[in-house]
């Protein structure tokens, strides 16, 4: 594998504004409607959502959300994001390369979607205590991944939830919202205190 960085990334939005076809292919729907039934029928409060890529998922999650930071680590992207969320006054597109600060302190729900394996483990570690760190207690934590590998990761699919979770160093109730065979999504609710890193 040959990992892709945000120069990358911003070369792809810059020459499509849908590379990966998240707004139209139907599996990215059916993927789309299990990253919201995850999240609940709200309204939930802040949600924070890393990696929004063309804010295919943005505009959806805006609808349960009464505040909604979608960051993005392009400039391309963020731009894209804006575009996709610019009915929703109470949502707002920031431009944010990770690991780095949150927009806020605190979040009821955090939504990482196909983004955590372009990062090194050691900079993975690091947005997982930042999540840990801002979810509040009972807080969500929606996670949607692909399970197989692809030629730009940086890391291998296989395991990639679990691993975020560990390296959070707190605990976690853990739900299966949808499993295929190529991708999955997970709910997990952060717990008040406890040694487990997460338990089913």
């Amino acid at each position: 594998m040959k990992p892709i960085d945000l120069n990358g990334f911003a070369a792809k939005f810059a020459a499509d504004d849908d590379p990966w076809r998240t707004f139209s292919r139907r599996d990215e729907a059916v993927k789309r409607t299990a990253i919201l039934h995850a999240l609940g029928p709200g309204p939930l409060g802040r949600v924070l959502e890393l990696g929004s890529g063309n804010g295919s998922n943005s505009r959806a999650i805006a609808t349960r959300a009464r505040r909604l930071d979608a960051t993005e680590g392009t400039v391309e992207g963020t731009r894209l994001t804006s575009h996709a969320i610019a009915a929703r006054p109470r949502a707002r597109a920031i431009i944010l390369a990770l690991p780095g600060r949150f927009p806020r302190r605190s979040y009821d729900a955090v939504v990482i979607a196909e983004l955590l394996y372009y990062l090194s483990p050691r900079a993975m570690r690091r947005v997982a205590l930042d999540v840990a760190e801002t979810l509040r207690p009972g807080g969500r934590l929606v996670l949607a991944h692909h399970r197989i590998d692809y030629y730009d990761f940086a890391q291998h699919a296989a395991g990639i939830h679990e691993r975020f979770l560990r390296m959070t160093g707190v605990s976690w109730t853990l739900h299966p919202v949808r499993r295929r065979s190529r991708w999955q999504v997970i709910v997990a609710r952060r717990e008040g205190g406890g040694a487990r890193p997460f338990t089913r």
